[in-house]
Parts: structure tokens; sequence; C-alpha cells
């Protein structure tokens, strides 16, 4: 059970590192911190001080980086590495009682996974609103972004179950979103 309880929180706050990736690192860090979330050991460095600081300071700088218009769409290339690698991480230092193999997979899929899949939908979202407001619509999504992001972590530390549900809603929406942009880009892109 601690397992699931465990997998359910790494793939909520996985979720939340495709709206921002800082934000959800910053709140496990700081729940960590306090004692309120329990980590695998061999990640409990991300509770220390000094990681705590790394991702304030990271999650100052990504949040403001996102308000500049067309500085966010390069973000966006950065992030989406960053996002996945940041789910993995948060899913791993959740779960610690399985094999490192299976921990290590179940992480990649599951947490690198959702946050990849949330992080391509926002991509996409936030292409579409530069295309047809000339990044000046940014300033909008970016603030919703940050809302989710922050939100869901935290409905995901203290209610974990209603967190992993509302990733699994995200998730859905980020297929549909990711599928309906792969098949516009195919229609315009086959001759008439």
């Amino acid at each position: 059970m601690e397992t699931m309880l465990g997998l359910m929180i790494g793939v909520g706050l996985s979720a939340a590192c495709g709206f921002r990736v800082f934000v959800p690192l910053l709140g496990a860090s700081i729940a960590a911190h306090t004692g309120f979330l329990q980590l695998s050991p061999d990640l409990a460095w991300l509770a220390s001080w000094p990681a705590m600081m790394a991702f304030l300071c990271a999650t100052l700088l990504e949040v403001g980086a996102y308000y500049v218009p067309w500085l966010d769409n390069l973000m966006d290339s950065i992030a989406s590495p960053l996002a996945v690698a940041a789910g993995a991480i948060l899913t791993a230092s959740m779960i610690d009682e399985m094999s490192p193999l299976l921990r290590w997979s179940l992480a990649l899929i599951a947490g690198g996974g959702s946050a990849g899949l949330v992080q391509l939908a926002t991509v996409g979202l936030r292409a579409g609103s530069s295309s047809a407001t000339g990044g000046f619509g940014n300033f909008f999504l970016s603030t919703i972004e940050l809302f989710g992001a922050a939100g869901l972590t935290v409905i995901t530390l203290l209610l974990p179950v209603l967190g992993m549900l509302l990733a699994l809603l995200l998730l859905a929406l980020g297929w549909f979103t990711v599928k309906g942009a792969l098949g516009w880009a195919k229609r315009r892109a086959s001759p008439v």
C-alpha cells in the first residue's frame, strides 16, 4: 500500500512538472524538509537546504522567464527534457521498496512520461497562442500553468488520491491535445 501511495504522489508531482519543472521539486523539497513527506533514502538530498535553495532560485527564474514574450518559447526547448527528468526523479524519490531496475523503469515511464506528455501539451498550446496572439496571450497561459503546477503540487501532497486523479485527467487532456495537434499538422502538410 505504501508503494501505491508513493506512486500516486510521484505521478501527481510529475504531471505538475509538465507545467513548471521546478515548482513541484520545490514543493516536494519543502514537504520533505519539514518532515511532511518521506523520500527514499538515496534521494533524501532533495530535502537538504542547498537543494531547497537551488529549487527556489530555479523556480523564480523559470516563472520569470515564462512571462517574457518569445523567451517562453525558448524555455520550452530547455524545459521539455528537464520536465521528463524531474518527473522521473520525483517518482523514484517516492518509491523505494522494489528492485532498482523496476523502480527506475517505473519512474521513467510513469513519472517521466506523465511530465513529458503534460509538457508537450503545454508547448503545443503555447505555440498556438504565440501564433494566434503574437506571443501576447502567453502571459495568461503562463499564469494558468503556474497555478496548475502549484495547485497540483499542493493537492498531490495533501490528497494523493485526488492528485493522481487530476494527473490522469491531465494526461488524458494532454493526449487529446497532442493527438489533435499532430492530426492538424498532418492535414496541413498533405497536398490538397
